[in-house]
């Protein structure tokens, strides 16, 4: 992909002469963006804007913009604060009732009423939604009066007010207008009114979307928000532009063509703080990356194995655990941004412990004794897919994964993609072997345990389990952490299924996201756990 200030900068050795950045950089913006105009870019667009659709860390952030929330986190404490609810309390263990903002109105000029919240929330169960494991466990949702509505559970859930941070309000008269009642489907091509245009209640208004070129966002005038936190921003437009080449990112930042980057290569984070002009804001992302392996099909497409998936065999999978030389990844391919984990969710996140945070130790002889064990002494060929433009240095890292994997006879045949062909081909179950990262926007396990560990079911259960693990054991674990109220007991049980995700290996985990985010030194922002930018809180000084 080529933007307008791609200008062919592969490597931070052959970054241009500022003059010609600057002169590039006024091609891609032209001389008039304000100094109120905040200009920022990463390696990837968003899928959609439609917000039931694709469950999308970078996307839900750039939504949450636009379309708001009943609550929200807080950007400082990450607890949860009224947002378009002023008010919730649980009415009994499996009813909750939540008071909506008066005085809210979308884009439009509507009102937003308590049938727009009844409608988001049910839009968000619909079956074409990627959302459904933040509706885990909802009954029904129903209106009350004018200024409540009731969230029915079919059993106690200890984490619903967590869950609704990422359910974002849409207009139920827009939907219906628009023919986009249902969340389009992200595994197709088809497409509805609201996956290209936006109209929320939120500080900003979409202007623009050219995918894969850049997002114009302009503030919203009539933003309920405006007169008590409109002082806590002071910008009046937003321009994001995705560039994939890391070196171009860069380039952009230091000629002044953008303010920030949400994903500076950790190679040249050492190069961006000693800059004058520029300043570097670092933090632990709740975020782990790994890789997931088909467990499911009975021969693996395009393998050199006929007959059986050698997927299927723990010993194999904790074969290519053992390979993997972590301390390389982290203190070569990261830079030493990088935090090795041993399982599946980052110490930010409840349920995690240091005794499930133990690594299978990198052993290249055991590893190919265990390959020899389950039939397999000269290795076998297999199908690897990641992203390219998703986590930090994410191809890089398949590449180093694909050689040390190749020293125990394994021929991984790595292929890499762009963010918004990646995840629809994985959902479709299209990958032996794939790269994922996952963050938690509940910061708690179960959101972790429910997506990738259950066995892909109704209600969202297994949603993102793409290889289609499946253990009866965890998944009775799992129904039980779903309905505990009790903490110590519940943090128990979480222990316990992340130790069993360790001794099946279910998955590869390598290391949690330590997250820099580079910029001017006149920008203002709050570094998040999630890697999200609070555009209330952003400020050009």
């Amino acid at each position: 992909m080529r933007t307008s200030f791609d200008f062919g900068i592969t490597t931070m050795k052959t970054i241009a002469p500022l003059s010609a950045i600057a002169l590039a950089a006024a091609f891609a913006f032209g001389t008039t963006a304000t100094a109120k105009t905040f200009r920022w870019t990463s390696s990837s667009d968003i899928p959609t804007w439609d917000i039931h659709s694709q469950n999308n860390a970078l996307a839900n952030g750039v939504h949450a913009a636009v379309y708001e929330s009943l609550v929200y986190y807080n950007s400082k404490t990450f607890k949860v604060e009224p947002l378009l609810a002023t008010a919730w309390k649980q009415t009994s263990p499996t009813s909750m009732r939540l008071t909506i903002r008066k005085g809210v109105k979308f884009q439009d000029g509507s009102d937003f009423t308590v049938d727009d919240a009844v409608f988001s929330l049910q839009r968000a169960m619909a079956k074409t939604s990627n959302y459904a494991v933040y509706t885990a466990g909802i009954d029904k949702v129903v209106k009350v009066d004018a200024d409540n509505l009731d969230i029915l559970l079919k059993d106690p859930n200890p984490v619903l007010i967590n869950q609704l941070t990422e359910l974002r309000m849409m207009s139920k008269a827009w939907a219906e207008k628009n023919r986009s009642v249902e969340p389009k489907d992200i595994r197709t091509k088809d497409e509805s009114f609201a996956h290209r245009n936006a109209m929320g209640t939120g500080p900003f208004t979409l202007k623009e979307w050219q995918p894969d070129q850049k997002i114009v966002l302009t503030r919203n005038p009539n933003w309920w928000g405006e007169a008590t936190q409109g002082k806590n921003f002071n910008i009046t437009e937003i321009v994001y532009t995705p560039v994939r080449a890391e070196a171009t990112r860069t380039a952009a930042l230091l000629s002044g063509a953008v303010d920030f980057v949400l994903d500076p290569s950790p190679q040249g984070v050492g190069t961006l703080r000693s800059n004058a002009n520029l300043k570097v804001l670092e933090g632990a992302e709740n975020r782990t990356i790994f890789f997931g392996m088909d467990q499911f099909r009975e021969e693996l497409p395009g393998s050199d194995v006929k007959g059986k998936n050698p997927l299927k065999d723990a010993r194999v999978r904790k074969a290519l655990y053992q390979s993997i030389d972590i301390d390389a990844i982290h203190k070569t391919t990261m830079r030493g941004i990088s935090q090795v984990t041993g399982t599946m969710v980052s110490p930010q996140v409840f349920g995690w412990t240091k005794a499930v945070d133990k690594r299978h130790p990198y052993n290249v002889e055991a590893a190919k004794k265990l390959l020899a064990e389950a039939g397999y002494p000269q290795g076998f060929s297999v199908d690897f897919a990641c992203p390219n433009n998703r986590y930090l240095n994410d191809e890089q890292i398949c590449q180093a994964v694909t050689a040390m994997w190749s020293r125990i006879g394994v021929k991984a045949k790595l292929r890499t993609l762009p963010l918004v062909t990646y995840f629809p081909m994985i959902q479709r179950y299209e990958a032996s072997i794939y790269m994922l990262g996952w963050g938690v926007p509940t910061f708690d396990a179960l959101y972790s345990l429910q997506s990738l560990h259950r066995s892909v079911g109704a209600g969202g259960d297994g949603n993102y389990n793409v290889g289609r693990y499946s253990n009866p054991q965890m998944d009775a674990l799992v129904e039980r952490i779903k309905k505990e109220t009790d903490t110590k007991l519940r943090g128990q049980l979480i222990e316990r299924a992340l130790q069993l995700s360790h001794d099946d290996v279910a998955y590869l985990p390598l290391h949690n996201q330590i997250v820099p985010w580079a910029m001017r030194k006149n920008v203002d922002v709050v570094h998040r756990a999630d890697n999200r930018v609070d555009w209330r809180l952003v400020k050009l000084n």
